[in-house]
């Protein structure tokens, strides 16, 4: 099986006046990233799953995947 990664980006913008997001925007960047993307998955993914599915019923030659 090959698999082509996707490349789709999401932007989260902060009020760097606002104490939750100052403390936030203190992390490192890679830090930052990390816990946005996993906050954001597991927001998305339980609403698409049944999308997802659907959308895969009839795939012959190619299924979309939650990429980890």
């Amino acid at each position: 099986m090959v698999k082509v990664e996707h490349s789709l980006k999401f932007v989260t913008e902060f009020d760097e006046n606002h104490p939750v997001a100052q403390r936030f925007l203190s992390l490192e960047k890679y830090d930052q990233i990390h816990m946005l993307e996993h906050m954001l998955k597991d927001l998305i993914a339980p609403v698409i799953e049944p999308e997802m599915k659907r959308i895969n019923e009839n795939g012959s030659y190619a299924i979309l995947k939650l990429a980890e």
